[in-house]
């Protein structure tokens, strides 16, 4: 896989969503394997170039994040200009822009989804965006703002024109939120538009087995995965061993489950202190619980999580309340086993009439909700 200068393993990305893909998230998922490049939450360019604290912790970085992007949203040019030339200074390896939130008051300043609305207005905020810096500038897109106007197709082609080295494309339309089916179509349609450079496809990424569908299907050089990674951290490492011998590994153990929380909760204090950490953890411990099966004990305790040894105490209790629904050897009887995951676009293919299909994977509620 290359964007721009730089060349890697995977063609598996971690998609950006506010509240979620910090720091610790991040790195507990290079840990599990699978991934190379990763994107941060989306950060207001103007905060960035205030130095805002807010818009400083959203693009902390460690050694071990060789390949990652960080996400801005704006729409005044020179603000989002002087910002990708900040995100250079730092050393990080390239910058992205987000034209694909839907979120009201993202839009409502002109960023997010409105920048598919304005082809020049953003073509030409892209272009001072590529001749500052040298890293490669990236855009995240949907389809179009709704059925009516779907303009990824020719944004692409216009960005390509002034320089941007790779798109990511959300298969559904600003008007579609995250419900709907993913537009597997579209996709295409995006990646037939534009001459060189690769188009990454996004949406519903739940299984390896969505992953391989949306690759044979659009044609993309590559898949981006952003709430299935909160299910699923471990779906990058088993997606590149389904891509590379069709196998598909098992679902991890529940000791493997709690190890990886423990990791992922360890990082958040290092990162964060206690206090915050332990507070930032609380919602991504919900999703880890959505594949613990019967869980409600934990997610009820977990809530009000406010120290590492609370989280022992908390587990420690939950085993004791889980063993009933088990078997001798820690893991669930199948009657109480979660459903598999079924992706909007893979409806026709899975034949399941067993309601485990999704038509969206809920969003978790992050601090882009509140802005």
């Amino acid at each position: 896989m290359r964007i721009g200068r730089l060349q890697f393993a995977s063609n598996l990305f971690l998609s950006p969503l506010a509240g979620y893909t910090n720091l610790p998230f991040r790195l507990v998922v290079r840990e599990v394997g699978g991934l190379d490049w990763a994107t941060t939450d989306l950060v207001n360019a103007r905060s960035l170039l205030e130095r805002n604290h807010r818009a400083l912790q959203l693009v902390r970085s460690s050694p071990a994040e060789t390949l990652l992007a960080v996400q801005l949203f704006g729409a005044v040019a020179e603000e989002m200009r002087d910002a990708a030339a900040m995100v250079e200074s730092m050393g990080i390896a390239a910058v992205d822009i987000n034209m694909g939130c839907p979120v009201r008051k993202v839009v409502g300043i002109g960023g997010g989804s409105a920048m598919m609305t304005e082809l020049r207005k953003t073509q030409a905020l892209v272009r001072g965006m590529v001749e500052a810096v040298k890293i490669p500038v990236t855009a995240k897109m949907r389809l179009g703002w709704d059925e009516q106007n779907l303009t990824a197709p020719d944004l692409a082609r216009a960005l390509e024109d002034v320089g941007v080295a790779a798109i990511f494309v959300h298969g559904r339309t600003r008007a579609q939120g995250f419900s709907g089916t993913v537009n597997l179509a579209g996709i295409r349609a995006v990646v037939g538009a534009v001459k060189a450079i690769p188009v990454i496809g996004n949406g519903d990424i739940t299984t390896p087995e969505a992953a391989r569908r949306m690759l044979d299907a659009t044609g993309c050089a590559g898949v981006s995965i952003g709430r299935g990674a909160f299910y699923n951290p471990w779906i990058f490492r088993d997606t590149l061993t389904h891509l590379r011998d069709g196998s598909v590994p098992a679902e991890p153990s529940h000791a493997e489950r709690m190890r990886v929380m423990r990791r992922h909760l360890g990082l958040a204090v290092e990162v964060f202190g206690e206090e915050l950490g332990c507070k930032l953890f609380r919602k991504p411990a919900a999703w880890y619980a959505k594949r613990l099966g019967p869980s409600k004990e934990f997610k009820k305790a977990v809530v009000h999580l406010k120290t590492r040894a609370e989280f022992e105490q908390i587990v420690a209790r939950y085993e004791k309340w889980r063993a009933p629904f088990c078997d001798d050897r820690g893991e669930l009887l199948p009657k109480y086993r979660p459903g598999p995951l079924v992706a909007s676009f893979m409806r026709d293919a899975s034949g399941d009439p067993s309601g485990s299909l999704l038509d969206a994977v809920p969003v978790p509620r992050g601090p882009v909700d509140v802005w």
